[in-house]
């Protein structure tokens, strides 16, 4: 018993004094170099002040900010659409067979996602795969601009995250009890009713949380914009990244960064609120 307790407090030691070194202190220094100022020389000065939140205000950065939510919303829209269909329909093959097709799910998490979207952009260059395959069809006469676009972007957001929606889905939808579905069709609930009254209502607990492991990472990835989006789509991870290693604002940087964070923390409250209230609402 003793030697279980001694494990026990070790895990948890070492899990604490890991999360101090590498989490909590990082995030502190982050938060205090967010108040200071910035110096040529040493990127830092102290020179406390709300300077660089105010300057978040600015009509530049807000556009950008309301530019990463609006292609997040997008990202997890698109996700959604896909990954609800495919983890339903998942979840109906037989037992033996689901652990094959969640690990050709799974199998894109093998490859570095970086490599993974500079394969999207092979696909979509103008003699990429895609306008190749267009052009021998006849559909089009001359390759379509589809790199370095909004939609670009877009696909890789979609293309990247969408394995993060599925698993949560399939894991609500697996769980789904099917004598509810047998019993609305008993009391004559058509299919589309039984799964709007019934299958989305029981599985919105996995609808909100593959969107939020959709919704949170869309916001702060940077490469996927700055490979198959260029210098035209501007979001706030690649303005953290610009700040940080090109225009050398680090109080700026870490200004956007807290920002960033705070937002992201009112999206996990939100989450915990609602899954609280489904915790009320399945109470007998």
């Amino acid at each position: 018993m003793r030697q279980g307790n001694f494990f026990r407090t070790s895990v948890i030691l070492l899990l604490s004094v890991w999360l101090a070194l590498f989490v909590l202190i990082p995030n502190l220094l982050v938060l205090a170099a967010s108040f200071l100022g910035r110096d040529e020389s040493g990127f830092i000065n102290l020179s406390p002040g709300l300077g660089n939140y105010l300057r978040l205000f600015d009509s530049v950065y807000l556009r950008v900010f309301a530019h990463s939510l609006w292609l997040a919303l997008l990202t997890t829209l698109a996700c959604l659409g896909l990954g609800y269909p495919f983890a339903y329909f998942l979840a109906q093959f037989r037992t033996s067979v689901r652990p094959v097709l969640l690990t050709l799910v799974i199998i894109p998490f093998w490859t570095n996602s970086l490599v993974r979207t500079y394969a999207i952009r092979s696909l979509l260059a103008a003699r990429g795969l895609l306008n190749n395959t267009l052009i021998a069809l006849g559909l089009i006469e001359e390759p379509v601009r589809l790199l370095y676009t909004g939609s670009a972007v877009l696909i890789g957001m979609v293309y990247i995250l969408l394995p993060f929606m599925i698993l949560p889905l399939y894991n609500a939808i697996e769980k789904l009890d099917h004598r509810l579905l047998e019993a609305a069709a008993d009391l004559g609930a058509g299919r589309w009713r039984r799964f709007w009254q019934v299958t989305l209502p029981l599985t919105l607990p996995g609808v909100i949380a593959g969107s939020l492991l959709v919704f949170m990472p869309a916001l702060g990835l940077f490469f996927i914009a700055d490979v198959l989006g260029g210098s035209r789509d501007l979001l706030v991870g690649n303005l953290l990244k610009d700040q940080f290693l090109d225009a050398r604002d680090w109080p700026f940087g870490a200004a956007a960064s807290m920002a960033l964070t705070g937002l992201l923390f009112l999206f996990l409250a939100a989450y915990a609120y609602s899954l609280e209230r489904f915790a009320v609402e399945d109470r007998p």
